[in-house]
């Protein structure tokens, strides 16, 4: 699906369904460099179990139009400007790393329409190793390469794909790779600045899930079990043995916090 968000057009996918009116709806924002592609599986189970939904490439991601924003909070204003072109007057928000810092702040600056959010891969702060920032910065391989290694955790790097046929370090590449030149430095350096998860935090009035990887190397575990003591009502599922790439490392999980949050 097209959409003019702000002059420039923005694609997101509904999960292989056309909107349904009357059912709720669900926006799906993904991680640093990824784009909607990320939520494959996860947008199209929810939108068959009587949802609509938007998994969003976010500004210069994917199909939708450029420059990448710099910000969280810029980011955070667009998503909500996307719900708003939507019709929907509330909405459940699912966001993953980077994606999980948009859905937090966008629910802060919009209580009212954010009723329910599920943090994937989330932490209190997201510091990115200044090796990492710099090789994004050139354009490097090893950007890549350092997002994957960190990002999956070592039974990802065994194989045995939960998802039959995926390759789940070799599809993450390839996501990454295909962005724009610029882009996964941009994300990168958004989380890196981003100093307000605990007052956004402050502010959540949604029924919140934070769903982490035991062995997370990018968000700690430590910095999920912070963000959850810092909303109220919310709770963390921590996933054994598992690292920051839930949607594929773990999607039976990720099902069924997202059924726990949405359908239960």
């Amino acid at each position: 699906m097209e959409m003019v968000i702000n002059g420039q057009t923005a694609y997101a996918a509904t999960g292989g369904r056309a909107h349904g009116a009357g059912m709720p709806l669900a926006v799906f924002i993904h991680g640093a460099g990824f784009d909607h592609t990320a939520w494959a599986l996860q947008s199209r189970w929810l939108a068959f179990r009587g949802w609509n939904v938007l998994a969003v490439d976010l500004p210069g991601h994917g199909r939708s139009a450029g420059p990448a924003l710099d910000s969280i909070d810029g980011m955070a204003q667009w998503v909500l400007a996307l719900i708003a072109a939507s019709g929907a007057e509330q909405v459940a928000l699912i966001g993953h790393s980077m994606g999980s810092l948009i859905a937090l702040e966008a629910a802060a600056l919009a209580p009212q329409r954010v009723q329910r959010l599920l943090l994937v891969g989330a932490a209190a702060a997201m510091p990115v190793h200044p090796d990492l920032l710099a090789a994004a910065q050139a354009n490097h391989p090893d950007a890549i390469a350092m997002v994957n290694i960190w990002g999956h955790g070592y039974r990802a790097g065994l194989g045995g794909s939960a998802a039959p046929g995926l390759w789940m370090t070799g599809s993450g590449a390839r996501i990454l790779a295909r962005a724009q030149p610029g882009v996964l430095h941009r994300d990168l350096a958004a989380c890196n600045a981003y100093s307000g998860a605990l007052t956004a935090a402050a502010k959540i009035k949604s029924s919140t899930l934070i769903l982490a990887g035991e062995r997370d190397q990018m968000t700690p575990l430590k910095g999920a079990r912070q963000l959850t003591s810092a909303i109220a009502n919310a709770r963390l599922v921590t996933v054994p043995a598992a690292g920051h790439m839930l949607m594929v490392e773990s999607p039976d999980e990720l099902l069924a916090a997202m059924r726990s949050l949405l359908l239960d």
